[in-house]
């Protein structure tokens, strides 16, 4: 059980270093996408709640 441990362990290593992790300027332009996407989702959810609940409110009256 420990000798299966002891090769699972040494594999992870060798598999991470054929990971080709990003550059700064990558992932600084990554998370700027991920940012914004997430700014325009929500704005875009509020103003859909806020017709959605409207919407609601007129029909219960």
């Amino acid at each position: 059980m420990l000798e299966k441990i002891k090769i699972f362990f040494r594999e992870v290593k060798t598999e991470a270093r054929k990971v080709n992790y990003p550059t700064r300027e990558e992932l600084a332009g990554s998370t700027w996408v991920v940012i914004t996407t997430v700014v325009v989702v929500s704005v875009f959810l509020g103003i859909v709640d806020s017709s959605l609940s409207k919407i609601v409110k007129l029909l219960i009256r």
